[in-house]
């Protein structure tokens, strides 16, 4: 029951400090005044205590970062020979649908669970078409996929169809984010 007092109390100061003082800070203020063999039972709640404070996790630099981070594996996917003809209607048309779909996404998402999404690190080349995969680093597995397929409709020129797939239906509908026209010739690989 004691144990669960000082735990208490320790949250209490937390967050009626609003940070100014740490339950670091305060642990170590009490530490001093407590002989050393008893330090051991205090270390769990010193533990406790280093989590708290990692929960200093800011939403909204955590979801920049991470469109950051779409923006630059797209770029990287479309490599030196595509970036420079699409990027003016990518950045435009492209970018803006594929953040919004992040953030739908990450607003299901409580704190705790948000920070464990990561980006993957590779796009892939060639003619595949995936850009980056975003999952859950603790389970490694996908939330969402998002992917360019290269459209030829008849007599139409060559298109890039920029689209992305959910875990809430195993990955099966095509999420449409948009197309952008490249020309009558076929275009070069990914990563090219």
């Amino acid at each position: 029951m004691n144990k669960w007092i000082r735990k208490s109390f320790f949250v209490m100061v937390s967050i009626l400090t609003f940070g100014l003082v740490t339950p670091t800070q305060l642990m170590n203020n009490v530490n001093a005044e407590k002989p050393s063999n008893q330090a051991t039972a205090s270390d769990s709640f010193v533990q406790s205590a280093n989590i708290m404070e990692e929960s200093n996790f800011d939403r909204e630099k955590f979801m920049s970062e991470l469109k950051k981070q779409a923006e630059n594996q797209s770029y990287q996917k479309f490599g030196t020979k595509i970036k420079p003809v699409i990027e003016n209607e990518f950045r435009t048309i492209i970018l803006p649908n594929i953040e919004k779909a992040i953030e739908e996404t990450a607003a299901h998402y409580p704190e705790e669970d948000l920070k464990n999404l990561s980006i993957s690190e590779q796009p892939s080349g060639g003619h595949s078409e995936k850009i980056f995969h975003i999952k859950n680093s603790l389970t490694n597995k996908d939330i969402l996929r998002f992917h360019v397929r290269r459209d030829n409709p008849p007599q139409a020129g060559h298109w890039f169809n920029f689209h992305y797939h959910s875990y809430h239906d195993d990955f099966q509908s095509h999420n449409q984010i948009g197309s952008i026209f490249w020309a009558k010739d076929t275009p070069p690989k990914w990563l090219s």
